[in-house]
């Protein structure tokens, strides 16, 4: 079911509104295409009996994180047309923002540090698409100021820099064009306008929380997780 991040006026506030967002379309266009299943814990429903009948949260009960999607992955197991994404503006929940850098990272870090424990194993393929893409649209400009190499493609040269600058108009423009049902669901069409200016900072949280959430720890409810 839908959350939306509210109380957005600083940086970080508004970053966090735009990611969100983006997540909760893409969870509930992959759960209605049947790509993969994802939620939230801030708004999710499962009925007793679908509870017990994977037995509750026994076997994920010792992973720090995630139970949310744990035990949803469970039930789709069990019973795969289970599983839907309720569209409805009147059950919208709305959540606070984090409100540092840090902590955004430690929470982005500590979702990402799951994805290998997830059942459903069709989104794997598609978290390492994503974060292989981030990572080149991150790398490229390092590597063209290192070596601005020039290519032909269909008799058009262009350089690494031009090449990076393609690459980021096309992924906003593809992403907007997403998110603008997204957006007016939510009623924050508002924020399409400094999505643009957030792509850099998505990129490289991208990729620094997926490593981290693979290799490294995150600080959750006051203790150190590896």
């Amino acid at each position: 079911m839908p959350v939306a991040i509210n109380n957005c006026n600083s940086f970080i506030e508004i970053f966090q509104a735009l990611d969100f967002m983006t997540l909760q379309g893409i969870t509930a266009a992959a759960v209605h295409k049947k790509i993969h299943s994802m939620c939230n814990g801030a708004n999710l429903a499962y009925t007793k009996k679908a509870f017990s009948t994977v037995n509750g949260f026994a076997g994920i009960n010792s992973i720090a994180s995630g139970d949310d999607m744990l035990l949803m992955h469970k039930i789709y197991k069990q019973t795969p047309a289970g599983i839907a994404y309720l569209k409805s503006a009147a059950v919208i929940v709305q959540t606070t923002p984090v409100n540092t850098i840090a902590q955004f990272f430690n929470q982005r870090i500590r979702w990402a540090s799951k994805a290998d424990k997830y059942d459903d194993k069709r989104m794997l393929p598609v978290l390492v698409v994503v974060y292989f893409l981030n990572a080149m649209l991150l790398l490229l400009p390092i590597v063209a100021l290192v070596n601005n190499m020039h290519y032909s493609l269909f008799n058009i040269n262009y350089s690494l820099w031009q090449l990076w600058f393609v690459l980021i108009i096309l992924k906003t423009i593809i992403e907007i064009i997403f998110l603008i049902p997204v957006a007016k669901f939510f009623s924050k069409q508002s924020l399409l306008f400094l999505f643009p200016l957030m792509q850099p900072f998505h990129i490289i949280y991208t990729v620094i929380a997926g490593w981290l959430g693979k290799f490294g720890s995150y600080s959750w409810k006051g203790r150190q997780v590896k």
